[in-house]
């Protein structure tokens, strides 16, 4: 059995369980209610109900509530006990036993009041409580769940006789093709070999527009086809697919160690202690500083323990961390390691890489200069002569012309350029090589600007004559500039490392408005910047590709990888980007923050309360008539849990 599907089966079967019991215990304790001599006095029924052997029909029942409801309670007592490390089931526990035998000893002798009532109602509002919980811990993953629903269970795999037949998605290997219908789950990562649609890959990547996508195009198991079909190779399929990836990351996110619930788990601890000690010390103050009967005595003693526990505690950190984990993977933000990403909320300076992060790693046109025409009809002829080319800058011109026109004649100039007949002019497209070797001189002080800013000029003749001239560079990506500008408002320091000259660096930084920039650094260099600029006294993050920035995310305080896509598996980043854009580390930081904020609310809620709740249990309002019963104290307890888990769910990422 897939051990996901096994571990959402086990948390279904405790809330199932929790639920049987409650509503099991609850009928049961209407009897128990009405046999309680206490009860009957209160409403005037004194006598009205008491028959011979009344008092053991009340134990039995009672027994019955104890050993059936108060099992998950007593099993968690030994538990806790066998590993040491007692906690809020040792003190519901002791709690229960300690009510049970005292009233079944006065049922069998002993002098006293009956508690009966008082532990069934107490075990019906735990069992609810727990109940409650239990619901709340499953909806902080329910977004996790939905990602695992999101892959279909068939697919239509082509033959080689082009017919299709429905196979069980399990069966699908790399290299089979599959045919994918409008409005159909994507059954297989894989590439389009045939057709073309709009894919929409909201729930996977955070993507909210559908994507258009063609032949040679990857696309994702479990993202939603558009309008058309097509067919599919398969490059991925079960573990090694993307879905897989991103639910066993999420799984290890889940599992990481936390600082913050180190510190929840430290405070768990004590706060039994206090709560068996303080339920002691009450029990012998009562007993022995006033006149109260041994029956007040317990039941102070009771109720300190109860309204003591420390579950909220136990529960305000991981229930935070389901929560931010789930919403951090359906905006594709996969985070391997919970203590880097806790850390990710005081980073003081984040470290990009240039080429493929800031930048979309592509040679685009940037700059135009029309001599004798428009800077569209530059564009024009030089994309016409460049169509042929498979140069890099060649490509970033033709993908950046609007109109297309056909070449004839088309010839390499070795080393210089490209030339060809375009509506009957001859076009050239050269280097600035080619202007000096042929003694062509131009005088613009906008070139030399352009040059100086570390881009790549080429220049148009036509007939001979120079027609205008193209900067090419690669392109910053749009998202950079307003993610920089975000990182600044929130107090974060940002730098560039990159390989490329002074000139490029520069400009790309002015461009987008980076604090700092360092050119010319080598991929094993990396390394020691990073070390330097930890060494101001900053918490810094790496942002790289995760290939030869390597090193350098290792060596970060958090390391960050973005524009992984399918291959999620980047092994030295502690977060990883699904999608390329820079915008995605100012959400992660929001996030941190955010998450981190929901934990501080929950620890100080799930323990500030005992300061008030602790004394009044004990009965230091006794004298003015403020007296908690322990079934009282188990309905604070479990609101206090309840909130937790409420606060936890509300947890937002804008």
């Amino acid at each position: 059995m897939d051990p996901k599907a096994k571990n959402s089966g086990h948390h279904e079967h405790m809330v199932d369980d929790f639920k049987k019991r409650f509503w099991i215990c609850l009928v049961l304790t209407a009897p128990i209610l009405i046999l309680s001599p206490l009860i009957q006095a209160f409403f005037g029924l004194s006598n009205t109900f008491d028959f011979a052997g009344a008092s053991y029909l009340l134990f039995a029942l009672s027994s019955l509530v104890f050993f059936y409801g108060g099992w998950p309670f007593l099993k968690g007592l030994f538990n806790e006990l066998r590993s040491k490390s007692p906690g809020m089931m040792t003190l519901i526990a002791v709690a229960i036993l300690t009510a049970y035998l005292y009233s079944s000893a006065i049922v069998f002798g002993l002098q006293g009041k009956l508690f009966f009532w008082e532990l069934a109602t107490l075990i019906d509002i735990m069992l609810l409580g727990h109940w409650i919980e239990m619901r709340s811990i499953m909806g902080a993953g329910k977004a996790l769940e939905e990602l695992a629903k999101l892959m279909p269970s068939d697919a239509h795999k082509v033959l080689p006789d082009k017919s299709t037949v429905d196979v069980p998605v399990s069966e699908l290997k790399a290299g089979d093709l599959v045919l994918v219908k409008p409005g159909e789950k994507i059954p297989a990562d894989g590439v389009i070999v045939e057709g073309e649609s709009s894919i929409n890959e909201s729930m996977l990547t955070g993507e909210s527009k559908p994507i258009a996508k063609s032949v040679e195009a990857e696309v994702i198991g479990g993202s939603i086809n558009g309008e058309g079909s097509f067919t599919l190779q398969v490059k991925k399929t079960g573990e090694d697919s993307y879905l897989s990836q991103v639910i066993d990351l999420v799984k290890e996110a889940l599992a990481s160690k936390s600082k913050t619930q180190d510190l929840a788990n430290r405070a768990a601890l004590w706060l039994t202690i206090l709560a068996l000690t303080s339920g002691a010390v009450t029990l012998v103050f009562w007993l022995i500083f006033t006149s109260q009967p041994l029956s007040f005595s317990i039941e102070r003693a009771v109720t300190v323990m109860v309204i003591t526990c420390p579950h909220a505690l136990g529960l305000a950190v991981p229930l935070v961390i389901a929560a931010s984990t789930a919403i951090a993977a359906s905006r594709g933000l996969l985070i391997r390691n919970r203590s880097a990403f806790e850390e990710s909320r005081k980073i003081g300076a984040i470290v990009f890489d240039k080429t493929g992060t800031l930048t979309e790693g592509n040679f685009g046109v940037t700059d135009v200069l029309a001599f004798d025409a428009n800077e569209e009809e530059v564009l024009k002829f030089a994309a016409a002569v460049e169509a042929h080319s498979e140069h890099p800058i060649a490509r970033g011109i033709v993908s950046s012309a609007k109109k297309k026109e056909e070449v004839q004649d088309f010839k390499a100039i070795p080393g210089k350029g490209a030339e060809g007949k375009v509506l009957g002019k001859d076009v050239k497209v050269v280097s600035p090589g080619y202007l000096k070797e042929n003694h062509i001189s131009l005088e613009d002080k906008r070139v030399d600007e352009l040059s100086s800013q570390g881009k790549t000029v080429i220049f148009v003749l036509i007939d001979g004559k120079l027609f205008g001239a193209i900067a090419l560079a690669d392109i910053i990506r749009p998202e950079s500039k307003e993610a920089i500008q975000k990182l600044k408002e929130m107090g974060v320091r940002t730098l560039m490392l990159t390989g490329d000259n002074e000139q490029v660096a520069k400009w790309v930084s002015s461009e987008i408005g980076l604090d700092e920039y360092f050119f010319q650094v080598l991929p094993n260099e990396k390394t020691d910047k990073i070390k330097e600029i930890q060494s101001r006294g900053l918490v810094v993050a790496m942002t790289g590709d995760g290939v030869n920035d390597a090193p350098a995310l290792a060596q970060a305080d958090v390391g960050i990888a973005i524009g992984a896509g399918t291959d999620v598996a980047v092994e030295t980043a502690d977060i990883i980007l699904v999608k390329s854009n820079p915008l995605d580390t100012v959400a992660i930081i929001e996030l941190s923050r955010a998450t981190y904020k929901k934990m501080v609310q929950n620890l100080i809620w799930a323990t500030g309360y005992n300061a008030f709740a602790i004394p009044i249990a004990a009965g230091v309002l006794y004298k003015v008539g403020v007296v908690l019963s322990p079934a009282v104290a188990a309905i604070f307890m479990s609101l206090s849990t309840i909130i937790c888990a409420v606060n936890a769910k509300m947890l937002r990422l804008k």
